[in-house]
């Protein structure tokens, strides 16, 4: 398969090149660290980075695109070579490191499994008759890269972001009294193929009533009665890139306590998108939206972290949240692109949540579903 954009992709592997601290390679077995260094975007591969050249590894099913894929880069053909497994691409992979003989060698320990580990541990040891390499768990080397977006990829995020907001505009046509929550999704899913994505980035949610109360509520036969608030959570992906919205529609009259939890969550949304700016922490973000929230009694309701990175994936880096120990804080960069979509949410009654797409500027934020 072929990415549809060309960006010149060659500084990426200096990024992640210049995060190898003392190891000799990198597996790097997660597809979408895959893609963004090498833009293949097939559903099996391996690339082992080195120092100074990588080695993509495919299976037959990939080999005329991987080889396109890389030839059409300037800055790539001369350092990625293209291998086709023989029989599988572990197999390969063995081949491949036994020549390139890197001693220490770095594997995505959140991406491969252990039953993977220990194969591929046993199998070089098998075959290696001299000094045998050592496996070394790493977390987040390629992550950490894609956490801060080129420019290429904040021209995708910005075109992104203008059509999902243009598609939220076109909501209340579809959420109508009477209909399902399935009905509506469907249209949604629709929709968001009108506007030029290429598939939603996951289930689109439709949440009436008392099922609003549901941060990720399923779809369901239940019809939209008139005085339900509606919550609706959908995503294109667009260029290869995730973009993320959340809006809550009234239908009719809104009831006060339903008026006033929705004022909350709008005020909770602006305190946390006036705190971002190059240097702060995400857990402050979390936090101006967290204090903003239990200023209004609603600190129980507010139980999800305030954003998530945006990219090839739908939840990445940066987390905003809460700091903790197994999450450790981030300081906000210049090119990250994340949500912030504060929420309210009570049993029986029902709930609001306010999200959009910002990208952090020299200066602030920008957002990018106005």
């Amino acid at each position: 398969m072929l990415a549809p954009r060309s960006p010149a992709l060659g500084h990426r592997f200096v990024r992640v090149r210049s995060d190898l601290g003392e190891l000799d390679a990198l597996i790097v077995t997660h597809l979408p660290n895959i893609a963004y260094l090498t833009g293949f975007t097939g559903s099996a591969g391996v690339l082992v980075l080195m120092r100074h050249r990588a080695t993509l590894i495919v299976d037959f099913r990939y080999a005329t695109a991987a080889r396109t894929r890389i030839a059409s880069q300037p800055d790539l053909v001369q350092t990625v070579s293209v291998v086709v497994a023989d029989q599988n691409i572990d197999q390969t992979l063995v081949k491949v490191l036994e020549e390139e003989a890197p001693q220490k060698i770095g594997i995505e320990s959140q991406r491969m499994s252990v039953a993977r580990f220990n194969t591929l541990s046993g199998t070089l040891t098998r075959h290696t008759s001299e000094r045998v390499p050592s496996l070394v768990p790493t977390e987040r080397i390629v992550e950490r890269a894609r956490a801060v977006k080129d420019s290429d990829e904040i021209a995708v995020f910005r075109e992104a972001g203008r059509r999902l907001a243009s598609a939220a505009r076109e909501l209340p046509e579809f959420v109508q009294a009477g209909r399902s929550e399935r009905e509506i999704a469907a249209d949604v899913d629709a929709l968001l193929r009108q506007h030029g994505f290429d598939r939603p980035a996951f289930d689109t949610i439709v949440a009436s009533g008392p099922n609003a109360a549901l941060p990720h509520a399923r779809p369901t036969w239940r019809r939209v009665e008139v005085t339900d608030g509606v919550v609706l959570d959908f995503g294109g992906v667009y260029d290869g890139y995730c973009v993320d919205l959340t809006r809550t529609v009234q239908l009719g009259q809104a009831p006060e306590n339903l008026r006033e939890m929705f004022g909350a969550v709008a005020e909770a949304q602006r305190a946390a998108i006036a705190a971002i700016k190059p240097g702060v922490k995400a857990s402050s973000v979390d936090r101006a939206a967290r204090e903003t929230l239990a200023s209004h009694g609603l600190a129980a309701a507010f139980g999800h972290g305030t954003g998530h990175g945006l990219g090839l994936e739908v939840h990445e880096e940066p987390r905003i949240g809460r700091y903790s120990e197994t999450h450790p804080d981030v300081v906000l960069e210049p090119g990250m692109v994340f949500t912030v979509e504060p929420g309210a949410y009570v049993e029986g009654f029902g709930g609001v949540r306010i999200e959009d797409d910002v990208l952090v500027i020299d200066d602030g934020c920008e957002v990018l579903t106005r």
